[in-house]
């Protein structure tokens, strides 16, 4: 096989606050020939997502931070080119962890075959892939169930469009809050949501209670600030707080004070539980089978945002601070 050059994304030095181009590099490297046990691939898709700014800092956290002047990693789908691993074929499509690059080779351990049945392929970084099982395990982590009334903010994106529908199929009654009145009108209006609104068109307090006067019996966070806060008055007594996200002070250079109303969860006897998705990948088959069947039938709407090209992979992250996706932001590195 004639010599591969892949490009790839660095990080060439560690953001303060949101942040810039000048924080990545578009480098080249060489792949080698395979080693025994290893397999080639050329990625299709790549995604990029709120919590790849934590890897940026330096320090401990749940995952190892991003190192300097190395690539970054996140979600990616592609087609095997070559495979010294007889359980691997060229023309099979993987799901791995080593986005932000055309090419790369690793062994079986590191990759997860998945089905040409749902399509685009990218469907396996959105709603098949970790952000939809983030999305199910957050229903699951604190049984919502038919009848109950939640709250999804950022339901707009990747996670929050489809804990929402899923949540529907549960027989929920689903409220939303997103950035922009398109936004609003695609929770309506594609997904089904019962209620949504703008929370740029005033307190969101205020806009909760109007859209659920009688309270709501689980919040899914994904935003933090002032929705946690909003959501922790809203919330009724019993009720359940699903804590995934908080990109309100992802690019924070200073700690944001907590909720003033955090004292709700004693009168109120909530429940909240965190959520790391990978928690779940044990139940990844049990997701994929569950989810795909409402794929098949017609329940279930897969919303990207496309960008082409890994020189534009940067922006599309950066984007994901200025809300310009709706559904998943994903990359299409080959056509």
């Amino acid at each position: 096989m004639p010599q591969i050059i892949s490009r790839e994304i660095r990080l060439h030095s560690r953001p303060k606050g949101l942040p810039t181009p000048e924080n990545f590099s578009l480098e080249q490297t060489e792949i080698g020939p395979l080693k025994d046990k290893e397999i080639l691939v050329r990625n299709r898709f790549m995604s990029v997502d709120p919590y790849m700014r934590g890897r940026m800092n330096a320090g401990q956290s749940y995952v190892p931070a991003f190192e300097l002047d190395k690539p970054l990693s996140g979600g990616a789908v592609g087609g095997v080119i070559e495979s010294r691993d007889p359980n691997f074929l060229p023309g099979d499509v993987v799901a791995s962890g080593f986005g932000w690059r055309e090419y790369f080779t690793a062994s079986a351990k590191d990759l997860h075959q998945v089905s040409h049945e749902f399509q685009p392929l990218s469907i396996h970084l959105g709603l098949l892939g970790m952000t939809g099982l983030t999305a199910w395990a957050g229903l699951n982590l604190v049984e919502v169930k038919s009848g109950d009334t939640i709250y999804i903010s950022g339901a707009a994106g990747a996670v929050g469009n489809v804990a929402g529908q899923l949540a529907k199929i549960r027989g929920c009654r689903v409220i939303g809050s997103a950035g922009s009145d398109k936004k609003v009108a695609f929770l309506r209006d594609e997904c089904n949501f019962d209620a949504a609104f703008n929370y740029h068109d005033g307190s969101v307090l205020e806009l909760l209670t109007q859209a659920a006067p009688e309270g709501i019996d689980v919040y899914f966070d994904n935003v933090g600030g002032e929705t946690l806060e909003a959501a922790l008055s809203a919330l009724r007594i019993g009720g359940r707080i699903i804590s995934c996200g908080g990109i309100s002070s992802y690019n924070a250079e200073n700690p944001h004070p907590g909720p003033s109303n955090l004292f709700n969860i004693t009168t109120k006897r909530l429940t909240m539980k965190g959520l790391i998705v990978s928690d779940w990948l044990s139940r990844q088959v049990t997701f994929e089978d569950e989810v795909g069947s409402y794929l098949r039938v017609g329940k279930l709407k897969n919303k990207e945002t496309l960008v082409h090209g890994i020189d534009k992979a940067v922006g599309a992250f950066l984007g994901l601070f200025q809300g310009e996706n709706i559904g998943k932001m994903v990359v299409e590195l080959t056509p």
